[in-house]
């Protein structure tokens, strides 16, 4: 299966500023969120990248994009109409194509030296099929995530046949309907913000785009939870990777340490770390003395 095109979603309201934020990169270089996915993305083996932006974001998008804008298409999603939607609006730039897609508020660090969307493609290509990046995840996170229920296949311990997908269910729900074997209680299987799909789920978010109420927005999952009964879904769980949802409280700054803490100044970070709690520390003593 050929997957050389990606499809990035930058256009949500709260979503739209988050790429063009700078964060220190693993290699202590200065770069853009933008910038950081693309590289993902590329190291990948994606040649053409859509990204669907607001329109008048071009320029900005464009600006920060770093040694990858050549490989940008910018596809526009005119009215704010949902996820879903947004995906949708990328049919003719994928045409009939499998492809990459991730979201553009959230970057993804991977461990062992290889990148998470390299990690999906591969399995894609090899299984010729749509493969979700999915990672175990708390209980009080379900508000946040789409989620999945499924069964582990034989030999791996990191791979699942997909049966249903839930957007954002209540623990009830999901402790009903999505209960995967062998994770922790309290834990379920939640998107990563990362999938490669297959040109079918096109066809479905058109159908439920069609179907849908005005004041009904089309999501992602939903279509994947259709497809999942016409063709088969892989679930890949990230386990040597993590997720960091820069929409969330804190979650610039959480990416930020998690970068640096896995790049080549980490020892340099760690330091002045300890350095800042030990000042707070050495401070908040001063001051209860001061009291005493």
């Amino acid at each position: 299966m050929k997957i050389a095109k990606a499809v990035i979603t930058v256009a949500g309201r709260r979503q739209r500023a988050l790429p063009l934020q700078m964060l220190i990169d693993r290699d202590g270089v200065e770069k853009s969120v933008l910038s950081i996915l693309l590289g993902e993305v590329v190291q990948a083996g994606i040649e053409a990248i859509g990204l669907v932006v607001r329109p008048g974001d071009e320029a900005a998008y464009a600006e920060v994009a770093g040694d990858h804008a050549g490989r940008l298409h910018f596809i526009q999603q005119a009215e704010p109409l949902g996820y879903g939607h947004a995906i949708h609006c990328a049919r003719d730039f994928v045409e009939q194509d499998a492809f990459l897609h991730l979201v553009g508020d959230h970057l993804y660090i991977s461990r062992d030296g290889q990148g998470c969307a390299t990690r999906l493609v591969e399995l894609a290509r090899a299984e010729a099929c749509t493969v979700c990046a999915v990672q175990a995840t708390r209980e009080s996170l379900l508000p946040y995530y789409g989620t999945i229920g499924g069964r582990r296949l034989p030999g791996r311990v990191d791979l699942y046949q997909v049966d249903t997908v839930v957007e954002k269910p209540t623990p009830t729900q999901a402790e009903q309907e999505l209960i995967v074997s062998g994770l922790r209680a309290g834990h379920y299987l939640c998107f990563f913000g990362m999938h490669v799909l297959t040109p079918t789920v096109m066809e479905i978010l058109a159908q439920q785009l069609a179907q849908a109420q005005e004041s009904s927005q089309v999501t992602l999952s939903s279509a994947l939870a259709q497809l999942a009964r016409q063709e088969q879904v892989l679930a890949l769980e990230q386990q040597e990777s993590a997720r960091y949802d820069l929409g969330v409280k804190y979650g610039l700054l959480m990416a930020q340490l998690a970068l640096a803490l896995s790049g080549r100044e980490r020892d340099e970070v760690l330091s002045k770390l300890v350095e800042l709690l030990v000042q707070r520390e050495l401070s908040a003593g001063g001051r209860f003395q001061a009291h005493g």
